[in-house]
């Protein structure tokens, strides 16, 4: 791998930082921390006797650890060790096709993967690089809105040209859950259960999990009689779920579902030292940056590679947004365009880019990157081998990950923002529930009862109820008041970056990916073009479990969550939308909590007319910041 550097301000800041981790024998302590973990147990470490405990491990009030999180690497280190583990893989997964086949009469086609954030970002990512095109279909059940589910359904439905019974019994159910509150499994297993049972078939063999004894998701599906399955290897449980890949179960099944080399998937993770070292210098380049205040990466990737952007992102910002004082903000989705940007003599310039080639494989980017570094703009540019496996490049950044969390004195495997929203969540879910509905939770009332809101072409609302700001004229519309927020903070200082969060699935349901679209058009016309601000467009409540660490624990976000106020049901699995509005509300809750500025979007449906209003909103809005 060769790392070349551009405008390394200041001068060979970036080589200074690296000899921090020379002098410091960062790699020899990392090796012997991880050793004597498993050599002697938790209870034979000490966090005041070495920084490295208190940057991978959890620590309890009391000061004992209570989990080991280097698993990220020693399961690459041990891999070196088990030349076994790749054929042990295959082995269990030619096991669950006979399984399904010998009860069901049925081959397995078709792979159902139901988790959140680090749990299914993996597999999204080897998805949108045609990693699993081959042997079973792959689904990401990464949302509690009963949409998502019901136009997978349909989607299966429509390809097989079979009824349902049967392509259930050709269905593989996973659920992964790291956490131990984590809820967003137990949902949509108990559906898709529900419908297993509504068509009398057994689906013990359909189904196995992957999680911590003890959970809410082992609560669940222990009883029914579902197979839990280690999510490592070597049978250990120090891995936080964003590190699950590349080397857990739960990144490996996958693949070895499609028939990937798994052999040669693992070996490619074995990192040499200079490989180490090389990120631990583009770590030490953003650190420097960010210490000037230009932490906005801009991430660059060739275009066959463009789908390990959000797990990229996801890996970044869920294990260093957490501190008020240092965040680091992945852009991604948008196109290098000068105009876009502030000048590089500008103070207020808070761009940087990387940019990662592979030899061999066409860089639609590379015309913009030499013109980035031209006009002055600081640039990292990575340069991987011919041939390099998504492996090593996911390895590769887990060591610049630990190596920015290193100078920063920062742990980087827990997630706290993420724990906050989602105790939130649980608390207005079982509200609603003791309510008889979430239309009659407290929380949600209050929302479409706030004075603060104003309608917008009989298909929006704008609600602003968290916000203590005053908007201006009684008379402004929506759009007005919209864009007088964000001019107030933008010149504050409280917004340098924006987010579009939608709580509905835009991946699998035709209306939404239209309302993900013009969401495309609101972010570029109106946060790019106008504001020259980074902007993520996303779906909730995947995002809280990725990226959203950042937004709550750093800062500095102006953030609009939407929803439809029509939501979908279904009604063979007595899936509605509750716990999936909860989520809506949770998020807005902690955000104000936190004192982040929020506001929420309420759309009347997903119809042409309300999807029509959207648009209209976002250019007025364009038109009233200029």
């Amino acid at each position: 791998m060769l790392l070349t550097l551009f405008h390394d301000h200041p001068p060979h800041s970036s080589d200074r930082y690296l000899q921090k981790f020379i002098d410091e024998n960062v790699l020899e302590r990392l090796h012997a921390l991880d050793a004597r973990a498993r050599r002697e147990g938790l209870e034979a470490l000490d966090p005041a006797s070495e920084p490295l405990i208190r940057l991978g491990m959890e620590v309890d009030a009391s000061g004992r650890v209570t989990k080991n999180s280097y698993g990220v690497f020693n399961l690459s280190w041990q891999a070196r060790e088990h030349s076994e583990w790749a054929a042990q893989v295959m082995a269990e997964i030619r096991e669950l096709r006979a399984r399904i086949r010998a009860v069901h009469g049925q081959p397995l086609r078709y792979l159902i993967w139901a988790g959140m954030g680090g749990s299914i970002e993996d597999k999204s990512m080897y998805q949108a690089l045609g990693l699993l095109r081959r042997g079973v279909r792959f689904y990401a059940l990464d949302s509690t809105d009963p949409a998502k589910l019901k136009y997978i359904l349909e989607d299966l439905q429509n390809r097989a040209r079979l009824p349902l019974a049967a392509i259930l019994r050709s269905t593989l159910v996973v659920g992964m859950a790291m956490g131990m509150t984590s809820y967003e499994p137990v949902v949509n297993l108990e559906k898709l259960a529900a419908l297993y049972d509504r068509h009398k078939i057994d689906s013990r063999p359909n189904f196995l999990y992957m999680t911590l004894p003890g959970s809410l998701l082992d609560q669940f599906a222990g009883p029914r009689g579902y197979r839990r399955v280690e999510l490592q290897l070597d049978g250990a449980n120090s891995t936080a779920g964003r590190h699950s890949g590349p080397l857990t179960r739960g990144s490996l099944y996958p693949l070895a579902l499609a028939g990937a080399d798994l052999r040669g998937w693992i070996s490619a993770t074995f990192l040499e030292e200079e490989e180490i070292l090389t990120a631990w210098r583009l770590a030490g380049f953003l650190q420097a940056q960010g210490s000037a205040g230009r932490d906005k990466v801009g991430l660059l990737l060739p275009r066959s590679w463009s789908g390990a952007a959000l797990w990229t992102k996801q890996n970044f910002e869920e294990s260093l947004g957490k501190r008020e004082d240092a965040g680091i903000k992945i852009v991604i989705q948008e196109k290098p365009r000068l105009a876009d940007y502030r000048s590089p003599k500008d103070p207020a310039q808070d761009r940087v880019f990387l940019a990662v080639r592979v030899k061999g494989t066409p860089d639609g980017d590379a015309a913009k990157v030499s013109l980035l570094r031209r006009a002055g703009y600081p640039v990292a540019q990575l340069t991987l081998p011919a041939g390099t496996l998504l492996s090593r490049y996911m390895q590769f950044m887990h060591y610049t990950v630990f190596g920015l969390a290193y100078l920063r004195d920062m742990n980087f495997v827990t997630q706290p923002g993420v724990e906050l929203y989602k105790s939130i969540a649980n608390r207005v879910h079982a509200d609603a529930t003791k309510a008889g509905g979430i239309e009659k939770a407290r929380d949600w009332k209050l929302l479409r009862e706030s004075a603060r809101q104003a309608r917008w072409r009989g298909a929006l609302t704008l609600c602003y109820d968290g916000l203590p700001l005053e908007l201006g004229a009684a008379r402004a519309s929506a759009p007005e008041l919209y864009a007088g927020l964000l001019k107030k903070l933008v010149q504050a200082g409280q917004a340098q970056y924006a987010e579009l969060t939608f709580f509905g699935d835009t991946r699998y349901s035709p209306k939404g990916r239209r309302l993900r679209a013009s969401l495309e058009r609101a972010a570029g016309r109106l946060f790019r073009a106008r504001l020259k601000m980074p902007v993520d467009v996303y779906e909730g409540p995947a995002m809280n479990h990725s990226y959203h660490e950042m937004i709550i624990g750093h800062g500095r976000c102006f953030s609009t969550v939407l929803l439809s106020e029509a939501q979908e049901q279904l009604p063979a699995a007595g899936y509605r939308a509750d716990y999936h509005v909860a989520q809506f509300l949770a998020t807005k809750l902690a955000l104000e909590q936190r004192r982040r500025p929020v506001v929420a979007l309420l759309l009347k449906d997903l119809g042409e007319k309300s999807l029509a209003a959207l648009d209209e909103f976002y250019r007025q809005a364009a038109l009233a910041v200029k």
